[in-house]
């Protein structure tokens, strides 16, 4: 995930720390009656074409929303009601796509407006606007923040302009027990519009206050105590019982809490939160460091359960946030007894890649919907846990689908996006329709509803979670968990924020939620709580579930030190368990000193977890961010050092390939075809299927942890009705995201799959491909000089690693559109991929020199040439069945398969589009 593309739709807002939760439950008392100012956003295009556009408009520092333009008096027109106080208006005018017509964020100053209508001019391609205030429109001195200091007994103002005196008489503070005195309001020296009012008693820091100007109320932000050493000393519980303990004779419950001035356990009889049926009220006693407790007998086992918090008088509900399980949405906690969800068999499940490197994996990225719901996958239990236990599933021509292909593939991994319960697709209905990448945590340690037959009982998506899991073992292929702990779906609904309001979440200085991951509230993973309850997430995980590796989606959020306590807590019993994630740099307000994010820059202080390489990723393919813009395949000049330096794993922020996930593609942005195709519309199809093959080759044979997304290896593409390209699908639905195995009944498709299938096989046979450390590549690897413009080659010597059967590897690609010829070292040099053919099997021997096609790649092993090629029957039906494995020698089978080629391409522009 990057930032605004994928998460700009989803409802996680942005709210005053503590307040939104509390405050609507204060004493009424003057509330504004005419609102805040009304923004009028006037659009206007030359080309009259306004049907893709809206504008995406946010108070600064608050939740953004997307307002739809509006036909008013011959002008399209878009509304947005501001909340009282709001100085600054962010907007970009946009598609639903992310296509901005003016690409950096732009702001509109209403600091003046008290309320009101202000129109605001827009001209589509034209930065700024123009304002004009309607004739409601009232200016003037407002509120903008009110800042508690404790020590000072001050509350600090800041505000749009000067305070006349009938204003400073306004003022009043009050909060739930009722007004607080004020002794004085004087002017703030050298401060412009800045006022401090004095307290006459010291505000309680764990309650919540309003201050009154004129006919409003603001919230005061009060200190933030949850960071400081004498909270995490007093309320830092290291016990392993929160949640639930169970037995069939009794369980015990244990909740952090440590500000409320009550807790009850709430029973009830189903999981739907709609259904009156409280069973139950338990009070709970106050325990150690902010725990509550409480017992109860009898077997609970299928017991639903929350629990209840007074915090400020006010009395606040909410999940679990060790909940094991579900009912519906995730509102309700479930007790289960965890070992009757094992499927038969399960004692002995384990990772089918135990004692494996990360290097030696090949990654597989899919979503659980996405790789079984279209008809041709040919599955009983599409979009579902279930799916992925089902083999000999086929296209309608017999190609294997699914599970097989996979493993056929050679994948080693597969990556699930987030599996866990999620909360932007609604699991009472049909999830026919209902689509989402779930990168929108309600319940950490719950498996997706969606995903399982029956949503409505908690035991069913463990237990089909549990099948998922085995049998994917089973079929010799870890699994790897797409995990989201850098933000929730909602921060004022999410539970440990529920209980312990605020904590879980960074805060600005002025009180709203830090958005650096642009989902509206970032995790304040450096507070001792917050820490703990990520790595307690993520060893339970790997416990109860058998998860082989996890994917850290933005962990540049993530603090270093909790980044290590994870893979340290989880290697104690799982040594084997892969880490990597997105170690991009993203502005966040930490709430310590001296905290240390977990970004690629920081990759020396995480020795034990891996990061994308999206030099790598935009080198190959041209900038995410600029899809007119040509990468190294696909035409760009001057790229040979920074290719060369990524296939090395030798980036600036890298320590070892280790650490360095190498891919083209993921769920982000356009798949690796569609990229290409838009970036180079003047080429054609059999040249963008050499790009998109060249790619491949080169990230494949890179030294790191290759990465792919799913149905990348059969040209895979996310058309929009318009017959434009989805670049953020994650809530465009089945029709658009689903993988069309069907396109593997075309013989085009199967030879860009079996030359992917090549590839693979040939990186698994040769660990020279594989190696651990920057020493290894430094002592081993040799790029190769004086090769022509745009041309980059390597030499491995196989002699110096361990297992290697080559004595050397030579790799050249090629990106230019002519032939090229490559001077070889002395010897004879079997060719084992070529333009059109991949594999472990020699497709023909050279000497002196190599001509390597246009567009493609190269590899070859230096060793004693092999025996004639069989016949060209053998060799034809070989390449018709997509198998490269199968493909014998010789110069003659490469001519043959480059004619098939050729045949199978010509009009698959068409057919792809259709």
């Amino acid at each position: 995930m990057r930032t605004r593309h994928k998460t700009i739709a989803r409802k996680t807002g942005i709210i005053l720390l503590v307040l939104a939760l509390l405050l609507p439950m204060l004493p009424a008392r003057s509330v504004r009656a005419e609102g805040g100012p009304v923004i009028k956003l006037h659009y206007h295009r030359e080309d009259g074409l306004y049907d893709p556009w809206d504008v995406w408009m946010w108070p600064e520092g608050g939740e953004g929303a997307g307002y739809a333009f509006a036909e008013t008096d011959g002008e399209m027109v878009a509304t947005m009601e501001a909340e009282p106080g709001v100085s600054k208006v962010g907007f970009i005018v946009r598609t639903q796509d992310w296509e901005k017509d003016i690409a950096e964020d732009q702001f509109i100053d209403i600091s003046e407006m008290v309320s009101g209508t202000v129109h605001i001019y827009v001209e589509s391609g034209v930065p700024g606007y123009t304002k004009e205030y309607g004739e409601d429109a009232v200016t003037g001195t407002k509120l903008k923040t009110a800042v508690y200091n404790a020590t000072k007994k001050v509350i600090t103002l800041t505000l749009t302009g000067d305070m006349s005196e009938e204003q400073k008489a306004s003022i009043y503070v009050t909060g739930r027990q009722g007004d607080v005195e004020i002794e004085m309001i004087s002017d703030l020296p050298g401060e412009q519009y800045t006022y401090e009012v004095l307290l006459a008693e010291e505000l309680d820091s764990y309650r919540n206050y309003r201050i009154g100007f004129e006919d409003a109320q603001y919230p005061v932000r009060m200190p933030n105590l949850y960071s400081t050493d004498a909270f995490e000393a007093a309320y830092t519980y290291d016990g392993d019982d929160l949640g639930f303990t169970y037995t069939p004779g009794h369980t015990d419950f244990r909740v952090w809490a440590p500000t409320a001035e009550s807790v009850t356990l709430n029973l009830y009889e189903s999981g739907n939160n709609w259904l009156e049926d409280l069973r139950e009220e338990i009070p709970m006693t106050r325990d150690v460091k902010g725990t509550w407790i409480a017992g109860v007998d009898g077997d609970l086992n299928g017991t639903y359960y929350t629990f209840t918090a007074l915090l400020d008088g006010a009395m606040v509900e909410a999940c679990d946030p060790y909940a094991r399980t579900t009912g519906v949405n995730g509102k309700r906690a479930m007790v289960i007894d965890l070992d009757a969800t094992d499927p038969a068999g399960w004692e002995k499940d384990g990772d089918p890649h135990a004692g494996s490197r990360i290097t030696d994996a090949v990654i597989y990225e899919v979503h659980v919907r996405d790789f079984s719901v279209d008809e041709s996958a040919g599955m009983k239990n599409p979009g579902k846990y279930l799916a992925f236990t089902e083999t000999g599933t086929t296209t309608a021509n017999g190609i294997a689908t699914g599970i097989d292909h996979i493993r056929q593939l050679g994948i080693t991994h597969v990556h699930l996006l987030p599996v866990y319960d999620f909360g932007s697709v609604d699991e009472t209905h049909t999830s026919a329709g209902l689509y989402n990448w779930g990168y929108d945590p309600v319940n950490y340690n719950v498996p997706e509803g969606s995903y399982s037959t029956d949503p409505s009982d908690g035991a069913v998506r463990v237990k089909e979670f549990k099948q998922m899991v085995q049998a994917l073992h089973q079929n010799d292929l870890s699994v790897i968990m797409d995990v989201v702990y850098n933000h929730v779906y909602s921060s004022n609904d999410f539970c440990v924020n529920r209980l312990v309001p605020g904590y879980f979440s960074r805060v600005n200085e002025d009180g709203t939620y830090s958005n650096g991951s642009g989902c509206g509230n970032d995790t304040a993973s450096e507070r001792s709580m917050v820490r703990k309850y990520i790595v307690d997430s993520v060893c339970y995980w790997a416990d109860e579930y058998h998860i082989d590796g996890f994917r850290f989606d933005l962990v540049g959020l993530l603090d270093v030190d909790t980044v290590n306590d994870i893979v340290e807590e989880v290697h104690r019993d799982h040594p084997n368990v892969i880490f990597y994630g997105e170690g991009w740099s993203m502005n966040t307000a930490v709430t310590k000193e001296g905290v240390v994010m977990a970004t690629q820059q920081a990759s020396a202080r995480t020795p034990g977890f891996a990061y994308f390489n999206d030099n790598i990723r935009d080198g190959l393919k041209g900038s995410v961010f600029n899809t007119g813009e040509v990468g190294y395949v696909s035409g760009a000049r001057d790229k040979e050092r920074a290719i060369s330096m990524s296939f090395l794993a030798d980036e600036t922020w890298s320590v070892s390939p280790s650490q360095v996930v190498q891919y083209a593609s993921c769920h982000d942005n356009m798949t690796l075809y569609d990229r290409l195709a838009v970036s180079r519309t003047d080429a054609s199809e059999t040249d963008l299927i050499r790009m998109n093959n060249l790619a491949a080759a080169i990230y494949l044979t890179a030294q790191g942890v290759p990465f792919m997304q799913a149905g990348e290896e059969i040209l895979r593409t996310k058309v929009k009705e318009d017959g434009t390209f989805d670049s953020n699908s994650y809530a465009s639905g089945d029709e658009i995201n689903s993988i069309k195995w069907s396109t593997l009944d075309d013989t085009a498709y199967r030879l860009v799959n079996s030359y992917y299938q090549g590839l693979i096989a040939f990186r698994h046979t040769h660990p020279s491909l594989r190696l651990a450390t920057a020493e290894e590549v430094r002592d081993v690897v040799t790029s190769i000089d004086g090769l022509d413009k745009n041309i980059t080659g390597f030499l491995i010597d196989g002699t110096r690693v361990a297992g290697e059967t080559a004595e050397t590897i030579c790799l050249l690609f090629n990106p230019t559109t002519t032939s090229n010829v490559v001077n070889l070292p002395e010897g004879n040099w079997n060719v084992y991929v070529s333009d059109t053919q991949a594999g472990t099997e020699a497709i023909s021997s050279l000497e002196g020199y190599a001509t390597v096609a246009p567009i493609s790649a190269m590899v070859l092993i230096r060793e004693e040439a092999p025996q004639a090629a069989e016949g060209s029957d053998e060799v034809a039906e070989a390449v018709r069945k997509g198998n490269p494995g199968a493909v014998t020698k010789g110069i003659m089978a490469g001519i043959l398969a480059v004619a098939a080629g050729i045949a199978v391409f010509i009009g698959i522009r068409s057919r792809r589009k259709k």
